[in-house]
């Protein structure tokens, strides 16, 4: 029976199981430390059960299921035959993620492809030098990987396209949404355009013009509305490309260009306040503020992903 090996024990390791498990894919979950690994295989299962469509799944018990997936140890692990797709999801540390890939490069055979979720470090750098970095690929998945249907494969200066094109077809299978950036650039594609609106919505506040509240409401409810209906290139199609060429005209030189973080970001990391994790960012949270948000979050991600689905 063929499987997915995914490489890590960590939060996106068990989200992203969870989506090949919810669609009946079985999974290896590789690690270091094995009691990890066995928790984020539970984590795993436990994900798939919520998210599946397929009876099969929802309906049996977590051990059954359990006994479907397994986990294993990454350093002795040998048993590559019926391995279709291996992705690594360690933390991100180049030197890890090259010593992984280097390990993988001589163990597991050449026509499987490898992939590696790092958010930061292209493939072509994680890749350099490995005798078969033609079949090695970025695949970006975002946070929660179980929900968020994105999956951004990257091609790296040796990656193949038709091995890309493969796995896009993989992800597909399963109900994701793939897109191929040709070119293995910062931020690949998403988070660049997202960078371009944090640094107009952070220079924004920073000037005094809107509050991070305001900021979030006129997203939310203007264009980032329409965005869970369809996506910016084609809206304009819809709304005409001349009134917004017309508009470009008068906001594009007044847009921050800035290569820093604004001072009140900047300061904001000199006192610690990260945000939620830190119990303070741009405002203040209590423990039950991050919980009841966190649960909204969570529950409204699953309404839009059922809006993203209708045909």
């Amino acid at each position: 029976m063929t499987y997915i090996a995914v490489i890590g024990s960590g939060t996106m390791a068990a989200g992203i199981a969870a989506g090949f498990i919810a669609e009946q894919y079985p999974v290896l979950i590789l690690g270091r430390n094995q009691a990890k690994v066995s928790q984020c295989l539970q984590k795993a299962v436990a994900l798939a059960q919520t998210i599946s469509t397929q009876a099969a799944i929802r309906e049996q018990s977590p051990s059954t299921l359990l006994a479907q997936q397994r986990g294993g140890d990454l350093d002795t692990w040998g048993d590559w035959q019926d391995c279709i797709w291996v992705i690594e999801t360690v933390a991100e540390d180049l030197a890890l993620k090259q010593a992984i890939f280097q390990s993988l490069d001589q163990r597991v055979p050449p026509h499987i492809p490898i992939g590696s979720n790092s958010s930061g470090f292209p493939i072509s750098k994680i890749a350099q030098n490995l005798t078969t970095a033609n079949r090695m690929i970025g695949a970006h998945y975002f946070m929660p990987a179980e929900i968020v249907p994105l999956v951004e494969i990257v091609l790296g200066e040796k990656s193949a396209l038709a091995i890309a094109e493969q796995v896009c077809e993989l992800y597909r299978q399963i109900h994701k949404k793939p897109v191929l950036v040709k070119r293995d650039i910062p931020g690949f594609l998403a988070n660049r355009i997202q960078h371009a609106l944090m640094r107009e919505a952070l220079a924004l506040v920073d000037a005094g013009i809107a509050t991070p509240a305001d900021i979030d409401d006129a997203v939310r409810y203007s264009f980032g509305f329409r965005y869970a209906a369809i996506g910016p290139m084609t809206q304009k199609e819809i709304s005409g490309w001349d009134g917004m060429a017309n508009a470009a005209k008068e906001i594009y030189p007044s847009l921050s260009n800035s290569q820093t973080i604004p001072p009140s970001l900047a300061q904001l990391m000199a006192e610690g306040k990260t945000g939620m994790k830190a119990g303070a960012g741009y405002r203040s949270w209590t423990p039950e503020e991050i919980k009841a948000t966190t649960a909204l979050y969570s529950k409204r991600l699953k309404a839009a992903f059922e809006i993203l689905n209708m045909q």
